[in-house]
Formats: C-alpha cells, structure tokens, sequence
C-alpha cells in the first residue's frame, strides 16, 4: 500500500517526507537477500529526500528499456525480487511519449504494427508512407484549378485521389470537388462528375451553386443529349425536392442544357420560373434561349426573331453573341411555314392581342422598362398552323403569284402589289426590308413572305451583309472573327461581298485566319464559279495565310470536271498535303452529279495509289451512283448518260473488295493530323 502511496506522490509532483520514503523501502530491504548493498538503500533514501519538485515531473520523466533493465543498486548480482522493484519504474514509464498524437505518430505505430505482423509474412507489401510536405486542401484546390486550366484534367484527378486522399489522408472540401466537376464539365465525363458529386454527398459535404452549375454544365456537353438530358432532370428533381434555391448561373447552366438537348418548350419553363423567382434577366438569358431556337432546323430562324422582339421589347440590347447567333440560326435553320410566319412576323397590331388574353406579367430588373408575357410569347413561339387559313392563303399566293410573276423566293413589296392600301409609315420604306427595323417600331415595305429556302434569302430579311453591320455599330458593338466567317458563309458569293468583308475587318482590326477564307471558298464553289473560288487563293497568298486541308476540300466542291479534280490533287501533291476522305467525296458527289462515270473511276484509282480508305459517307455516295435510275429499262430505251454505268458496277465491285474501310477513329485521328499540317499554296 505504502509503494502506491509513493508512486502517486512521483506522479502528481509533489515531495515525500522521509518517514513514508523510509516506509516504502523497508519491505524491499526485508525481502531482498542477505547479499543485498544496505548503502544502496540509504543511497536511494537520500536521493528520494533530497530530490528537488522538477526532477520528478512526470513531464519529463521517461525511462528506457536499458535503464529498466539495469540494476538500480548497482549490485554485483541481480536480486531475486527484480519484478517486485521494478513495479514502481514499470508503473511510470507506461507511456512512451507525453506529445499530442499527430497523423506522423499515428503512421509510426502503422509502421511499427506492419513491422511485427512482416516477420511473420513476409511477402505482405507495407503502406507507403507520404514523405513529402504537408498541404492544406485549398493549396490542392489551387493546383487542380491550375492544371485544369492547362487541360490537364486526368492529372488534377491522380492529384486529388492519390496525393490528397490516399497519401496526406486530407479530408477535402466542397471547393475540391466543384473545381473538378467542373472540369469534368468542361471535357463531358458526364459520369465522373456525377460519381465525384455521389462521393461528395457520402462525405457529408453539402453542394453550393457552384457544384449545380458545374453539374448542369456536364449535362449540357456530354455526347450523349439523351443521357444528358435524363441527368439534368433528375438532378433539377432532387433540387425541387430539397427546395434548394437557385441562383441566376444555376439557372443559365440549366437553360443551357435544356438548349444543348432540344428541348425548347423546357427551355422557356426555367425561363418563367426564373421570371417567377426574381431573378435579373440578361443578354446571357436569352443567349442560352436563341441558343434553344438553333436546334429546331424547320423554324429555328421564325423563333430566333420572335425571341429577338421579345428581347428588345424588354429593354435588352442584345451583345455581340446574341448576334452571332441570330447569324446561325439564319444560315442553319428555316423560317417554316410562310403564311404563319407571316402573321406573326409582320403583325403590326398583335400587342392588342394581349388584352385580350390572360396576362402573367412579372416584373424585371431596373433595366428593363418593358413587361414579359411569358404566356402570350409562348402561345406564339409554339402556334400552330390553321389547315383552313392555310388553304385560303395559298390560294390567294397563287393568285398573286400567277399576276404579279414574282419569284417565289424574294419578299414581295407593298410598291409592287395592285389593290392594296399603301400605309402612311411605310410610304417612304427602303427597298431592302430588314426585320430587325420592324422589331424597333420602325416601317418595313413587305406584307407578307414568300419562300425563303436560302440562307442568302434569310439573311435578306435581317438587312443583308451590310444591313446587319449597320444594326451591330448602332448598337455599339464591333463584328468579330466569328461574325465575319458567318457572314462570308452567307452572302452572295462574289469578289465584291469579300471586298466589303475585308474592308470591314481592317476598319475593326480583325486578324482573318484560314477558316474565314475557307468559307468564302466553298460559297464561291458550291455556286459553281471555281475561278472565283480560285481567285481568293491570291488574296491569302497576299495576306500570308497558310492553306490546310480543308482549303482544298472547299475548292473541290467546285471540280465539275475530271481534269479539275486531277489539277486538285496535283496541287495538293506539290504542297505536301495528302488527300483525306473529305476531299475524295466532295469529288465524288460532284462527278455522281453529273453522271461522269468515266470522272468516278479516275477517281477511285486515285484513292486506290493514295491509300485512302472510303469511309460510311463515301460509300453510300458511291452504292447510289452504281443504282440504275428508278423506271429505267435499259432494254427499252437508251441513255446516253448511263451508257458506261455497267462498267462502272463491275470495277466499283473490283474496287470495293480491294480496299478496306475506314473506322470512324481513324477518320478522327487523319482529320487531327491535317490540322496540324498547314501547308503554303504555291503554283
């Protein structure tokens, strides 16, 4: 009892007073044996007496396995009762270390319980333990954002898995994932992100708007739109379930992929409940809305300007992507059906339309000094024809067609019409009718539209090339390289539409590149003036520009004949460019068009020497140039186009068994590699 009185006394600091010291060595001095050093003991007494409050602090107290070991007396043989005098020691020094456990200590006692159960098996491999520099998450937040930037996605995520979680064993944050995420976003690994978001939640860490946004935007790019699309929907499930507000990128990130994945009806439902919730509506909204119409190839040009009405009724101006776009859906989509666009279109008085129908106004920002009826827009974006009107108007169009003699494809002027009331505004109008002019309350001379099957008709309607600039610079705003190449791909093609185009980009200090030229190239071709597709050559020579591949695939659009699709090749041979499917079907299309078959052969031939593979496309060109035409019998009557045909099928068959065809990432990998080769043209 006496022993652990005298080791509590050494634990807690304080001094022991000579009787107890004596006290607690009597028994061991009685028990040892007769050979025992009794001037040890009164050694010992006096060191314990005389010992001074720091020397017996348990802080700094800490026996080794020598010193346990070794004989405290100093005696010449051991003692018998080794166990019992070392109780106290044992007792003491049952701690190895008095700091704060640390991750370091806590890999030193892995290490050291892996050592033991190593002797034991030795082929067992042992944790690596991290010997680098300790980093806190958001130093590892700064690196991925770094490297993703740099496009180095896959090296972010080993950063993140193996450096962060498994070597520093980091417990990560909420901006960890959201920056890779968003990188995944960025590349469409629509799976990992959402495995990256599942992995957050596990941890307990709650998403912000950022992590939304990141994954709305992986939905929107993702190759697949239907997988996408089911994501998106499920993910805005969860959201409504949690009554999670949304901010206003959330919400562009969800209009976004509504957009991406065709589905416009959905679009303009996020754009009330944005409407409904508050939230400010920007250039940005209706950009990601127009962005909607582009996916609708029959009427995405008829929506594009209702929703550009919409948008200038509401006190936006539009920006330099809004326009950009206006510009696409008029080169890519139709304007649908011409009556109906008619009557929504140039409807002077469909305002009154609006008190005459349930309105659900909801009030904008500071911005805007107008009011939106998401209702009435969308009852108009999304009419549908009227089977009796449209046999009325039609008739009344054939009517008019058949007594004015005007082109079916060209905006019929109020001038030129017979009968028909001349309205005061519209008395002094241009004869190049822009809507866009329409849409800003300004008089327009047309009453009704034809058919507009072009994209040089379509963009007619919006002013044409000039019309559309003079709208831009009045808007304060300066075409970019994208607005140029959209237009050179529109205009009419000739030398004097490049001429305007390049006037106008040494006026705004707009570098043009190879892509800009290549669409005047293939307009010029296409139209069949390959002299004047020829002639655009000179000018990149003048402006140094390098042509690549896809230079000679736009002139070859234009090779009718075979000795210019020989000439073709021939130049692409001397510039050190090799000819890739695209090249080869363009020429191909345009010698089926003629019924060349003799060109076809040449043709073939030459893929054979060069070793370029057909691919779908080139195949399916060449199955429906080796078919016969339908109720033909060449029994009964002769063509003198489809005399060679017969020969034609018999080599195509040669040919076919001879050459394997081309995968879709091999396809991929030569168009890569095309692009990296620029090449000078030289004659």
């Amino acid at each position: 009892m006496l022993t652990s009185v005298a080791c509590s006394c050494v634990r807690s600091g304080r001094k022991i007073s000579a009787p107890v010291a004596k006290l607690c060595l009597l028994p061991t001095v009685k028990t040892s044996p007769s050979t025992l050093n009794l001037t040890g003991v009164h050694y010992m007494s006096a060191r314990l007496l005389t010992a001074s409050p720091w020397q017996l602090s348990v802080r700094f107290m800490s026996l080794s396995a020598s010193s346990r070991d070794a004989d405290p007396l100093g005696s010449a043989s051991a003692p018998a009762d080794e166990g019992d005098f070392g109780s106290m020691s044992a007792d003491m020094s049952s701690r190895r270390s008095f700091r704060k456990s640390s991750p370091y200590i806590q890999d030193l006692r892995y290490r050291e319980d892996d050592a033991a159960a190593g002797e034991e098996d030795e082929g067992l491999k042992k944790p690596r333990s991290w010997t680098g520099r300790r980093n806190t998450t958001y130093w590892y937040f700064l690196q991925c954002k770094k490297l993703i930037k740099d496009n180095r996605l896959q090296e972010a995520l080993d950063l993140f898995s193996r450096d962060m979680l498994q070597g520093e064993r980091l417990q990560p944050e909420e901006y960890n994932y959201s920056v890779l995420i968003g990188g995944c976003a960025r590349a469409g690994q629509l799976k990992k992100a959402f495995k990256l978001y599942n992995d957050m939640k596990k941890r307990g860490l709650d998403a912000t708007d950022a992590t939304y946004t990141a994954l709305f935007n992986a939905c929107a790019e993702s190759p697949s739109k239907k997988v996408g699309l089911q994501q998106a929907l499920k993910l805005e499930q969860e959201l409504r379930s949690k009554n999670y507000a949304l901010s206003t990128i959330t919400y562009h990130a969800l209009l976004k992929t509504h957009a991406m994945t065709n589905h416009l009806q959905a679009c303009f439902h996020t754009f009330r409940e944005m409407l409904q919730n508050g939230h400010a509506i920007t250039q940005e909204t209706f950009h990601y809305l127009l962005m909607g119409c582009l996916k609708d190839k029959e009427v995405g040009f008829r929506l594009a300007l209702q929703v550009w009405r919409q948008m200038l009724k509401s006190g936006i101006h539009p920006d330099s992507k809004n326009y950009n776009l206006l510009l696409r859906t008029a080169r890519d989509c139709g304007i649908g059906d011409p009556a109906l666009a008619t009557g929504v279109l140039l409807r002077t008085d469909w305002e009154c339309l609006k008190g005459r129908e349930r309105k659900s106004h909801v009030k904008l920002d500071s911005r805007c000094i107008d009011l939106i009826d998401i209702d009435f827009l969308e009852r108009q974006l999304f009419i549908q024809p009227d089977s009796h009107s449209d046999s009325r108007q039609d008739g009344r169009d054939s009517e008019e067609k058949s007594r004015s003699g005007q082109d079916s494809t060209h905006l019929i002027p109020v001038s030129q019409r017979e009968n028909v009331p001349l309205p005061v505004d519209l008395a002094d109008a241009s004869t190049a009718p822009n809507l866009l002019d329409l849409f800003e309350g300004k008089g327009v001379g047309v009453i009704s539209f034809g058919a507009v099957d072009r994209a040089s008709d379509r963009l007619a309607l919006i002013g044409g090339g000039e019309g559309f600039l003079e709208k831009m610079a009045a808007n304060g705003l300066n075409p970019d390289l994208r607005t140029l190449t959209l237009l050179a791909d529109m205009m009419e093609p000739s030398f004097q539409s490049l001429q305007i185009l390049l006037k106008v980009a040494k006026q705004h200090r707009v570098k043009l590149d190879v892509a800009f030229f290549n669409s005047v190239i293939r307009r010029a071709a296409r139209a069949g003036d390959l002299d004047g597709a020829k002639s655009v050559l000179r000018v990149m020579r003048q402006r140094n520009i390098s042509v690549d591949v896809r230079t000679f695939g736009s002139l070859a659009l234009g090779c009718e004949q075979q000795k210019d699709g020989l000439q073709l090749l021939k130049d692409m041979e001397e510039v050190g460019l090799r000819p890739n499917v695209q090249v080869f079907s363009a020429l191909i299309g345009r010698a089926t068009r003629r019924l060349d078959y003799t060109y076809l052969k040449t043709i073939l031939k030459s893929m054979s020497d060069m070793q370029v593979w057909p691919n779908e496309v080139i195949i399916r060109q060449l199955e429906f140039a080796a078919q016969y035409p339908p109720n033909y019998n060449q029994y009964k009557s002769r063509n003198n186009y489809l005399i060679q045909i017969d020969g034609f099928r018999g080599y195509y068959q040669q040919w076919l068994r001879a050459m394997p065809a081309q995968s879709a990432e091999d396809e991929q990998a030569a168009e890569l590699q095309a692009e990296t080769d620029p090449a000078v043209f030289k004659t």
